[in-house]
């Protein structure tokens, strides 16, 4: 048995680093716990040779003057930049901008999860195989049988892998809250990371977007910034394209990733190597039209996380805060 905490957080993807630094900077003891084997979620990068690859979140926008705030202190401590104000689609010469600045972090988007959870208690590689009320507040319980507890409890993963824990630990949650929550649905997303030795012909700054076809993007993290030592293609199919690709074998799959890269490579550039990510929960399609949802009839619990009324980095961000002011 680990010791109680005042609030347990389930995800340490963006949503809930934000909710525990606003917890924490309540006074209250808060323990973050991710399957993963770091930290960020979405919002991820990997190395492939000596370069790196944003595979997740490409960038993210800011619409409102709560987010802008974090933003410029992340300007601030030099952590992001402004990559673009908008993408071509490769049909027009000149990109097309609408104002907004499109952020991108100098190390890779996994950077500001990586500096959110810099003073906070964040536990990775931790499978939790159920959670469930325990004496007025919750019980977690992982792949080890480790358990967990804690006065109030925040889950910020995909909301179906939420109610899965909560299925696990025979928690009823009441009707109208689980007949909300399973109205949210997610589309996925294929990604294919291409290590090229030659050249890449984009659109400046270095991206196409495509949101209605099948391969909704590609980038080049070199031109991005953020692999200075290696030319690093990034390669995502939009939501038709993997949802009917899902199932497919990863060989399959990346060889049409990457056709859909080969109109964009010099005469003698070669990909000298591919890996692959699937992302079952990679895009909301059905949201839930609050920033949080706070159950009813079990001790304090919060769901929270970019399904939750906007499907961007901002709208992590801004229902992670909301599930922290929600308790």
């Amino acid at each position: 048995m680990h010791d109680h905490v005042d609030v347990l957080i389930v995800g340490a993807g963006i949503s809930g680093l934000m909710a525990a630094r606003r917890l924490q900077q309540m006074g209250k003891r808060v323990l973050v716990l991710d399957k993963g084997a770091g930290v960020g979620g979405r919002m991820a990068t990997r190395r492939i040779g000596p370069g790196r690859v944003d595979h997740g979140a490409q960038f993210f926008t800011v619409r409102t003057a709560e987010f802008q705030q974090h933003v410029d202190q992340w300007l601030a401590d030099e952590l992001i930049f402004v990559w673009s104000r908008g993408w071509s689609d490769g049909s027009l010469a000149v990109t097309e901008t609408d104002g907004y600045p499109r952020y991108a972090a100098y190390e890779g988007m996994t950077a500001v999860p990586k500096y959110l959870a810099q003073s906070l208690d964040v536990r990775t590689n931790i499978k939790l195989t159920s959670v469930k009320p325990h004496n007025d507040g919750w019980q977690a319980v992982d792949q080890n049988g480790e358990a967990y507890t804690s006065a109030a409890l925040i889950l910020t993963p995909p909301v179906p892998q939420s109610l899965a824990l909560l299925a696990a630990g025979e928690t009823t949650l009441h009707p109208d809250d689980h007949t909300a929550l399973t109205q949210i649905a997610y589309a996925p997303c294929l990604c294919g990371l291409f290590w090229v030795q030659g050249k890449v012909h984009l659109p400046e700054p270095g991206a196409l977007q495509r949101p209605f076809s099948p391969i909704s993007w590609i980038a080049d993290n070199r031109r991005k910034g953020i692999s200075p030592d290696a030319t690093l293609i990034t390669v995502q199919g939009g939501p038709l394209f993997s949802q009917e690709h899902y199932e497919e074998e990863e060989t399959a799959v990346l060889a049409k990733l990457h056709a859909a890269l080969k109109p964009h490579l010099g005469e003698v550039a070669v990909v000298v190597e591919a890996q692959y990510k699937r992302w079952r929960y990679a895009l909301p399609v059905a949201l839930y039209p609050q920033r949080c949802l706070r159950a009813q009839n079990v001790p304090p619990l919060v769901f929270a996380g970019d399904a939750f009324k906007e499907p961007r980095v901002e709208g992590a961000v801004l229902s992670g805060l909301a599930a922290a002011e929600a308790l």
